[in-house]
């Protein structure tokens, strides 16, 4: 026991002393090596010459370790090239879906700015705020309402047909009644036969011709405009094209995009001049200074 206490004695002091010769060789070694001399740099190539090919198998697994680390480096570097491609790929994706929307709302902007009303017709245009359709009713919301003149009863479009009428208006929001609603009852004229009938919504998108005053003038592709009849429509409104759908029934292939709404076009209409008697249906102005010839030509 004694033995080996002595042992351990002599031995700490030992290694303290190895290991502080072998750090002071390391500093020397390191500190020669950065020496910028012309005779160290021939000395320091002597010396790898000499130890170099020696121990160069010795390297072998140093310098594969090196390179499948610098491998690992380059595949880390290629999965986050990756990774930000994919999230430029799905912001690209999103752009161009914007990109899409406002190139369909612009389209159909110009559709409305192109459309011809007749010179008795006035429009409010207006956006498309929610579509509270269900199985039972087929309506929309816009942003328009009485403070801008809008009253029940007038017709809407979108760029191409029409859509339907407003059937509730408030102060800023008024509802729009779809043809496809199964309340919606609207006088049609099928052309080029003139032929008369009723568009009645079936909360499908192909509404029925109904109470058609003759089956034989219908062929399918024909047009179908309002007819005006009863006053809630103006005559000659594009409403779009007859169809047979599957249930043999003749229907109508609306023009308007009726399950893709976002602007509408609100016509309003001047009222119509009453006339209460055949008199005022054709009349001359009245002038003083031709009363003689005005009371042979309407005498009292």
């Amino acid at each position: 026991m004694a033995r080996g206490t002595e042992l351990e004695f002599y031995n700490r002091p030992l290694r303290r002393l190895l290991v502080l010769l072998f750090t002071i060789l390391l500093v020397l070694l390191v500190l020669f090596w950065r020496i910028d001399n012309q005779r160290a740099e021939q000395i320091r190539a002597r010396i790898l010459d000499r130890i170099i090919p020696n121990i160069e198998w010795t390297l072998v697994p140093i310098t594969t370790a090196v390179r499948m680390f610098e491998d690992f480096q380059g595949y880390a570097r290629v999965y986050e090239q990756n990774q930000e491609l994919r999230r430029e790929l799905q912001a690209m994706r999103a752009w161009r879906e914007t990109a899409i929307q406002l190139g369909q709302e612009n389209a159909r902007l110009l559709d409305l700015n192109q459309v011809i009303l007749s010179p008795n017709l006035t429009y409010i245009s207006g956006a498309v705020l929610a579509d509270s359709g269900s199985p039972f009713r087929r309506s929309v919301l816009l942003n328009i309402g009485y403070d801008v003149g809008v009253k029940d009863g007038w017709a809407a479009m979108d760029g191409l047909g029409l859509v339907g009428r407003i059937s509730g208006v408030g102060a800023k929001i008024s509802r729009v009644m779809l043809v496809t609603d199964p309340n919606s009852q609207i006088p049609i004229t099928i052309q080029p036969s003139g032929a008369r009938a009723i568009l009645s919504g079936d909360a499908s998108e192909e509404p029925i011709i109904d109470f058609l005053e003759n089956v034989n003038a219908l062929n399918v592709g024909d047009r179908v405009v309002t007819s005006g009849d009863g006053g809630v429509f103006p005559s000659d409104l594009l409403v779009g094209q007859v169809m047979q759908g599957s249930d043999r029934r003749w229907r109508v292939r609306l023009s308007a995009e009726i399950n893709r709404l976002e602007f509408l076009r609100i016509l309003r209409a001047r009222p119509l001049e009453v006339i209460d008697g055949p008199g005022e249906l054709v009349g001359l102005p009245y002038y003083s200074g031709f009363s003689e010839i005005y009371d042979e030509i309407i005498p009292e």
